[in-house]
């Protein structure tokens, strides 16, 4: 493998770490701390909060500090810092605890998206597909924290979850910071772009343009994080209360395999998390070819549409019938996720493009963070058939407000 390849892939391991340390406490107190702390899972959603406001707001400095530090640096910054915080939150010892702990995964989780993203897009052509592959990493590490967690909870205890992925980020930083080390005090932040001075009404409608796509990302990524979040986050749940039938089936079928011991509730619960995050995320693939091909309106209403659909389709619904529909909702809100970063990219110039991003996670990872009181008050009240109702009028927002992006982004050149 050539150093260009090994850099991609790291990267996007990079991306699938940030997200499964990000919903690791999800799968935990799904399953165990509300039994074990005898705290109820809406409560122990107030206690994971500040780590996803710490998500959103160290995203600005990450990006800053990329663009004039170093990108490669800040990358290596993030592998390591996360995986000592993580291997530090094993250890807490009540809510208050691990809070904090989360707190500070959330600051180091903060880096990956305006520096890995920022790599992402400047250093390689075909945007899109590239975005879209390193968000099925992505994606695939929300899956596997449902997955992996399960597993442990069953043969290792729920502090493992914590342990082990920590270890496995650590050995990932040397190995950026070996491969990279050359690069680190080399970046030097890209020159700007040179154009000609355009005339004042090509200017004039250049920047209305932009504002008026700006704007509109801005609210698609908030409204679309609240969705992200609402469904990624309470999915472990949702599918112990709707899919007991299926998940009994397959623990009695896991019982059966040679090694596999009795209990695996959690793991089946996780395992059916997985298989559904895993095959949603490769709409991913899909969006971020029709991005390339057809531009990102027709695109982003189209995944809006989907999500409208199966959420409205979804309460009351059980086992098998309601994993379908999961499939669906779930293949809307990873579909999304590539297009405005595609739109960021295209727009934004080069020497400021991770603080760019960075403004783009603040809003987003705010929003993510505000969602999970949004989860607790209404599962608390109304149980999630109303949650579900709350994310088709939001997907409905979202359609409406990219139905109005224009055909063609405003650029730079």
């Amino acid at each position: 493998m050539n150093k260009d390849r090994a850099h991609f892939l790291l990267l996007n391991i990079g991306h699938f770490l940030d997200h499964l340390f990000t919903l690791i406490f999800a799968t935990v107190a799904a399953l165990v701390l509300y039994r074990e702390w005898d705290v109820g899972y809406g409560d122990l959603l107030t206690y994971a909060t500040p780590g996803f406001f710490a998500f959103g707001v160290f995203s600005l400095p990450a990006g800053w500090l990329a663009d004039r530090w170093s990108r490669d640096g800040m990358m290596c910054v993030f592998f390591i810092g996360i995986g000592l915080t993580s291997i530090a939150t094993s250890f807490a010892q009540s809510p208050v605890q691990i809070s904090f702990s989360l707190f500070v995964v959330g600051m180091f989780a903060a880096i990956y998206h305006p520096v890995g993203l920022a790599i992402v897009t400047m250093k390689w052509r075909n945007t899109g597909m590239r975005i879209a592959a390193n968000g099925v990493w992505g994606n695939l590490g929300v899956a596997s924290a449902a997955l992996v967690t399960g597993y442990l909870i069953d043969n290792g205890g729920w502090r493992m979850a914590f342990v082990l992925p920590g270890f496995f980020s650590i050995a990932m930083g040397f190995i950026y910071m070996t491969l990279r080390w050359q690069s680190i005090h080399a970046e030097r932040a890209e020159p700007k772009p040179v154009r000609e001075k355009a005339k004042s009404g090509e200017s004039a409608d250049y920047r209305k343009q932009l504002m008026r796509v700006s704007a509109i990302v801005f609210l698609t990524t908030a409204v679309s994080s609240v969705i992200f979040q609402s469904t990624t986050f309470a999915l472990p749940k949702i599918f112990d209360e709707r899919l007991q039938g299926v998940a009994a089936q397959l623990s009695v079928w896991m019982n059966t395999v040679p090694g596999s011991g009795e209990g695996d509730a959690a793991t089946a619960i996780g395992f059916l998390a997985f298989t559904v995050f895993a095959v949603a995320s490769m709409a991913q693939l899909v969006v971020g070819l029709m991005l390339d091909r057809v531009g990102p309106r027709r695109v982003f209403m189209v995944v809006a549409t989907i999500q409208i659909i199966f959420f409205l389709l979804m309460p009351g619904l059980r086992d098998g019938v309601a994993l379908a529909v999961a499939l669906g909702f779930m293949l809307g809100a990873f579909g999304q996720i590539p297009i405005n970063d595609y739109m960021i990219g295209k727009m934004a110039s080069g020497s400021f493009r991770a603080s760019v991003y960075g403004v783009r996670y603040v809003v987003a990872f705010t929003a993510l963070a505000l969602s999970l009181p949004l989860i607790a008050f209404v599962y608390e009240h109304w149980g999630f058939d109303t949650l579900f109702y709350i994310l088709a009028g939001a997907a409905a927002v979202i359609f409406t407000a990219v139905s109005i992006l224009p055909k063609q982004l405003p650029t730079p050149e």
